[in-house]
């Protein structure tokens, strides 16, 4: 996987550099046998198209008020109801996009690969935007604006039924970045944006910063080991956000007292959920890892999935799920690691992290194929 990118100010460079690996690729971990806990069944499913397999880190879905919206990386944008799979609209794009969706439920935006900010409402395009350089996080639609991340460290602001920019705030940074979807979400009333190793709270009228915390500090003797950049999918829990630093640390914060709360070392490359009191995490090496959120203590490590390229794992009503590269879902006993259900979904792979909704979890795998599954 193609993880850094070039960038200088104003300025991204299309030179990029891979993740460095070694010749033999260590075999995914075989699975072993498990008791089922769970009845899984099939509440429905959907094709949209083939996902990139290159843009995965990328591309993600949007759930708001029951409506799922959904973009391939050839640039068809769909909307669903969430609950039954029922298709709203779909509409081509026609270009390839190097982002994920964002929406408020009527509204969605994303950004192509040449460089574009599209809103679209109702399955038709009512407004495009050049921007000044890439971006490869999800546009934040919220508030009658759409908020962007770009590769160069600026966040912009849009009027979200015109386009019409309001503002525009740029923070320098190392020339390296990561080409990965960054943090950009919101906090009551703040936007919180993840610039290099910091998690930012900006006024969402004017871009100001109102408080900035450390969540992961640069280090190395090389632009490549310096790099520290956030990545997308927080988990929250009141008060307390808890993110990830690529390849270095896992952070949680109380984002309304602006204090660290802890940190630990964890080499991860995608984001994290959880509990009231526990945060769930995979590393890279597709080791699961459960941290006490209060403190930051180890609950479990399992080790059952080392190099299968696990999603991000995400919790809700009482479960957790994470999928694999391989196809396979996986439901984990939050308490101890185990596996306690499991199904193929399909042999492309899975390529979003998955989502819950109402009483189904919606996977989304590299064919494109969209399935809503009900454990019980």
């Amino acid at each position: 996987m193609t993880w850094l990118s070039f960038a200088t100010v104003g300025v991204l460079l299309m030179g990029l550099v891979a993740c460095s690996s070694t010749p033999d690729k260590p075999s995914p971990t075989a699975l072993t046998d498990f008791k089922s806990q769970l009845s899984i069944s099939k509440a429905w499913s959907l094709q949209i198209g083939p996902i990139s397999p290159t843009s995965n880190a990328l591309l993600s879905h949007n759930l708001t008020e029951g409506r799922l919206a959904l973009v391939t990386g050839s640039g068809l944008v769909v909307l669903l109801d969430a609950e039954t799979g029922a298709e709203s609209w779909r509409h081509a794009l026609n270009t390839p996009v190097a982002a994920g969706i964002g929406g408020d439920g009527e509204r969605f935006a994303v950004i192509s690969q040449a460089n574009e900010l599209i809103a679209i409402s109702n399955a038709k395009v009512i407004w495009r935007v050049k921007l000044p350089a890439s971006s490869f996080t999800s546009p934040l639609v919220a508030g009658g604006r759409v908020f962007v991340l770009m590769a160069d460290r600026t966040v912009m602001a849009f009027d979200g039924a015109s386009g019409q920019r309001l503002w525009t705030q740029q923070r320098a940074g190392d020339p390296l970045v990561l080409k990965q979807a960054g943090i950009l979400t919101s906090f009551q009333d703040r936007l919180l944006v993840g610039l290099s190793g910091r998690l930012v709270a900006m006024n969402p009228a004017n871009g100001v910063s109102m408080s900035e915390l450390t969540i992961g500090a640069s280090r190395g003797t090389n632009e490549v080991e310096r790099l520290i950049d956030l990545v997308a999918g927080v988990s929250r829990v009141n008060n307390v956000i808890c993110a990830r630093a690529f390849q270095t640390s896992v952070t949680c914060v109380d984002a309304l007292k602006g204090s660290n709360l802890w940190t630990r070392a964890a080499q991860g490359h995608v984001g994290l959920s959880g509990s009231e009191s526990l945060l769930f995490g995979a590393e890279s090496d597709g080791k699961l890892v459960a941290w006490q959120r209060s403190t930051g203590q180890v609950a479990w490590q399992s080790e059952a999935f080392r190099f299968r390229g696990l999603t991000a794992p995400h919790w809700a009503a009482g479960q957790l799920l994470v999928g694999d590269s391989l196809g396979m879902a996986h439901w984990i006993d939050d308490s101890n690691g185990q596996t306690i259900g499991r199904i193929q979904v399909d042999a492309s792979g899975i390529a979003m992290t998955p989502l819950r909704v109402g009483k189904n979890w919606v996977i989304v795998t590299q064919s494109g194929l969209v399935q809503a599954l009900r454990a019980e």
